[in-house]
């Protein structure tokens, strides 16, 4: 720093920053753009939370952001410093601060506001907006004025590389701790609270070490360890809000690397809900789960490798080790903590038997889609009947799990006389998932048979059941006990109504994920 200062002996030795206010400046590049990216990524997550359509919620909260953003550095340029040298600088540096003490409340209560936006049935979309337009202005302006403030120490060229370097470096930061760090540990309204008291804390440290800034570092640290404080009952006030959510009272929430688990309680009736999504009902879960899986099971007498993808409940899986041929059951659950409830919560390790202390069972946790990739490359006995119980399809990243490049890789682990089953959305509300997935399954030179019941949780319900070769469905039997199904009404859940019946579908494929277009037909407004 010395030679640099030797080779502008034009100006002042005191108007050039020192080495450890030039690297605090670059670190607070580096930590402005972890947080913003952190806010993006936060309110991307609570919007798809919100509103369901993922790939329009990030779309929105991401690009917002980032338009917000090229509108913060525009008007960057007319925070115009004025004086010598050491006026710009403390000009810059005062008004850098005010913007880092104001991002720091708005990052920690904008996403509580739109969540209770939410709640009380307000516009969503509108509070998204508004909530990235402010967040995003005000980070587009801190890059343009620490690349002013680090120029008058050095050549423009250098003043933005360093810059720009520490801010890329910040955002790879901001995008990884906060999936994989902030939100399973501490949950969503915490992880703002705490993203919002960096740049706080930032204030403060800059206050300390320039000395001409020493009155903001007071301000830092309030507004610093007040958003601490804040994240330790930001958790209890998302929790009341979300109370309004549900018609019964909550019983247990967590947040996992994955999704929101919530479970509730109405007298019997225990409840599982996946990122706010109804996922099963104790008091009719039975009628879903036993259509699943006896036709599937019914249809192949050799019925002795079963592989189950999703269904971590363990609903499915009782109903399967019903059977007294099964040998095996390998289970396939992508959120370890959906397994882990099922095998703890006492009202559901009730509803479904304990499954999963069952010796016949096998868990691996990972992603259904690249395992069963990676299965067609070793050699193995195929599977007898293949369970397929996934979310709907109403974000592109879970369509591919009923793409046809899946359902060729499905198609190859089964046996000559093997089954595959899915569930298929549902068939009022949503004809044209229903045929989608019948239509995709044939491109994959497999059978189908769809068929449906009626569940009064969720009405109308849609499965397709494939295989090698055509199925007679009405030889179908049924020698285990259960609750709902016989087996005259079993031949009779593959005759379908007219009403549901849709002609002309394309083929869901990876590059084309159609099926997400499919599912949000306007029908479902029709069901509350």
């Amino acid at each position: 720093m010395e030679q640099f200062a030797a080779q502008r002996p034009e100006f002042s030795e005191s108007l050039f920053l020192s080495r450890k206010q030039f690297w605090l400046l670059l670190a607070t590049a580096a930590v402005s753009s972890s947080c913003g990216l952190a806010a993006e990524l936060l309110l991307g997550t609570l919007a798809s939370y919100l509103v369901g359509n993922q790939a329009l919620a990030y779309g929105v909260a991401v690009g917002g952001f980032l338009a917000a953003m090229g509108i913060g550095s525009y008007l960057s340029q007319f925070i115009f410093a004025q004086g010598d040298r050491t006026q710009q600088h403390h000009y810059l540096l005062t008004n850098f601060l005010k913007v880092e003490l104001l991002i720091a409340p708005l990052t920690a209560l904008l996403p509580l506001g739109l969540f209770a936006l939410f709640v009380a049935g307000g516009p969503v979309w509108i509070g998204l907006g508004v909530a990235t337009l402010l967040l995003g202005m005000l980070a587009g302006m801190e890059v343009p004025l620490l690349t002013r403030l680090v120029e008058l120490d050095q050549d423009l060229r250098n003043a933005i590389a360093q810059v720009l370097a520490w801010d890329y470096v910040g955002a790879l930061v901001g995008s990884l701790a906060f999936p994989a760090i902030l939100l399973p540990t501490v949950g969503l309204f915490p992880a703002a609270a705490l993203i919002g008291a960096l740049p706080a804390g930032m204030v403060f440290i800059l206050g300390n070490n320039f000395p001409q800034m020493k009155h903001w570092r007071r301000w830092g640290g309030l507004v610093g360890i007040g958003l601490c404080a804040f994240s330790l009952v930001a958790l209890p006030l998302g929790n009341r809000l979300e109370d309004n959510l549900y018609g019964a009272p909550i019983m247990l929430r967590t947040q996992s690397a994955y999704q929101r688990i919530v479970v509730t309680r109405q007298a019997k009736d225990v409840r599982l809900f996946l990122d706010g999504d109804l996922q099963l009902s104790t008091w009719d879960e039975y009628r879903y789960h036993e259509a699943l899986i006896h036709p599937a099971m019914s249809a192949n007498p050799d019925r002795h490798r079963i592989m189950l993808l999703g269904a971590g409940d363990g609903m499915a899986l009782r109903e399967i080790l019903k059977w007294p041929e099964v040998e095996q059951v390998l289970v396939i659950e992508l959120d370890p903590s959906v397994v882990n409830l099922a095998q703890r919560y006492p009202a559901l390790v009730e509803a479904n038997q304990a499954a999963f202390s069952d010796p016949r069972v096998q868990i691996i946790h990972g992603d259904a889609f690249k395992f069963v990739s990676q299965l067609s490359e070793q050699d193995h006995d195929k599977f007898d009947v293949i369970v397929a119980d996934f979310p709907d399809p109403d974000q592109a990243v879970i369509a591919k799990l009923y793409s046809k490049g899946f359902y060729q890789q499905i198609q190859q682990q089964l046996a000559d006389q093997g089954i595959f089953v899915t569930q298929a959305s549902s068939p009022f509300f949503a004809p044209k998932v229903f045929a989608c997935i019948a239509e995709t399954l044939k491109t994959a030179n497999l059978t189908t048979a769809p068929y449906m019941v009626s569940v009064p949780s969720f009405g109308p319900w849609g499965f397709v059941m494939a295989s090698h070769r055509p199925v007679d469905t009405d030889a179908l039997e049924l020698p285990v006990s259960t609750q709902f199904l016989t087996s005259s009404l079993m031949h009779k859940l593959f005759t379908l109504p007219k009403d549901i019946q849709v002609n002309t579908v394309k083929v869901n494929r990876l590059a084309n994920p159609i099926i997400v277009k499919y599912q949000s037909d306007p029908r479902w407004a029709w069901y509350n």
